[in-house]
């Protein structure tokens, strides 16, 4: 069995914020992966079936499309879309569930309608260091993801009996992506239990996972040959690499959000590599180039991130972002792989 995962004091407020709320916002950070749409999707079921409500989930912009099949995506409100609707919702909602992000910066141009909120906030989270000002903020850094921590939730508070496959699928698929399938930061036997639990509810795991990892355009997997051949630098001495994803390259293979999904994590499949780090720039603004890092072992990536990169994270995944050319940006990554040259064991 789950050992609780906030306090019967906690469980209690949050009963009471839940029932005496009308209007719910469940969101999450920008760039919508699978843990950040799972547990908003997972959460709004949650509140939909066992209190009778009916939360809006709005996220700040696109989310990738191999995750259209998610059960109720058609609910999803696009702040980026939608911007006067959500800052009115936001301006009038009692209760806001911030989801997979631990800073309002992460929601990047609804930030300010989502700080002026006078909605009471609470955070359900697994990154480091939260600073949104809330009434309840649930961090828990070691768990496998935002929805693993849903889950707990929902059933420390006795509402798993009472659900669906639409939540059960949401959760899973939260949890298989942001773990890479089960292959980093998943050794908890908690989460087998989890699983084994989601599984009652009839979800297809498998037929997830093709959902996921094999619904992608022909386009994606040229862009990712073209980029392994062409753009991989390969730093044998600190057993690292980069690459970069430029804008004229996403232009020929006709980018998609979500077509550079899991690339970074290729490069680790070398042997004795211990560091991938991918720097794609932006498609619209200039000087603006996304960092995303994976890492093996002890290698801790969220200090490089937060170092380098003006970001965080995980100790084997996390991410950032440079104001800065592409070209500046591969010296910035060089720089990085050579500060962490003891780290990484050097030869």
């Amino acid at each position: 069995m789950l050992k609780d995962i906030i306090t019967e004091k906690q469980a209690s407020l949050l009963r009471k914020l839940i029932s005496e709320s009308d209007t719910i916002v469940c969101t999450c950070h920008q760039n919508p992966d699978g843990d950040a749409l799972g547990s908003c999707l997972g959460w709004a079921e949650y509140l939909r079936q066992v209190y009778g409500k009916e939360p809006q989930v709005i996220v700040p912009d696109q989310y990738p499309d191999y995750l259209q099949w998610l059960p109720n995506t058609d609910k999803i409100i696009r702040y980026d879309k939608h911007r006067e609707g959500c800052d009115w919702t936001l301006e009038h909602a009692d209760l806001v569930f911030c989801l997979d992000f631990n800073t309002i910066s992460r929601v990047d141009e609804m930030q300010q309608a989502l700080a002026l909120s006078p909605a009471k906030k609470v955070m359900i989270d697994h990154h480091l260091n939260p600073d949104v000002p809330t009434v309840l903020t649930v961090s828990r850094p070691k768990a496998s993801s935002t929805c693993e921590i849903v889950f707990r939730l929902v059933w420390q508070l006795g509402g798993f009996d009472l659900l669906e496959k639409p939540f059960a699928a949401a959760i899973y698929c939260g949890m298989m992506t942001d773990t890479g399938g089960f292959t980093y930061n998943s050794s908890d036997p908690d989460i087998y239990f989890i699983i084994g639990q989601l599984l009652t509810k009839r979800i297809n795991k498998d037929r997830i996972f093709r959902n996921v990892y094999h619904n992608y355009s022909e386009n994606r997997l040229r862009l990712i040959g073209f980029v392994l051949y062409e753009r991989l630098v390969v730093d044998a001495k600190h057993h690292a690499s980069y690459f970069t994803l430029r804008r004229e390259d996403l232009k020929h293979f006709h980018f998609m959000k979500g077509d550079a999904e899991g690339l970074v994590n290729m490069p680790l499949q070398m042997k004795g590599h211990r560091l991938s780090i991918s720097l794609r720039e932006d498609t619209e603004r200039d000087n603006l180039v996304w960092v995303s890092l994976r890492s093996v072992d002890q290698v801790p990536c969220n200090k490089m991130a937060e170092q380098f990169f003006n970001g965080g994270g995980h100790l084997n995944a996390s991410g950032g972002r440079l104001n800065c050319s592409i070209d500046e940006a591969v010296v910035v990554a060089q720089q990085a792989i050579e500060a962490f040259a003891k780290e990484l064991g050097a030869a």
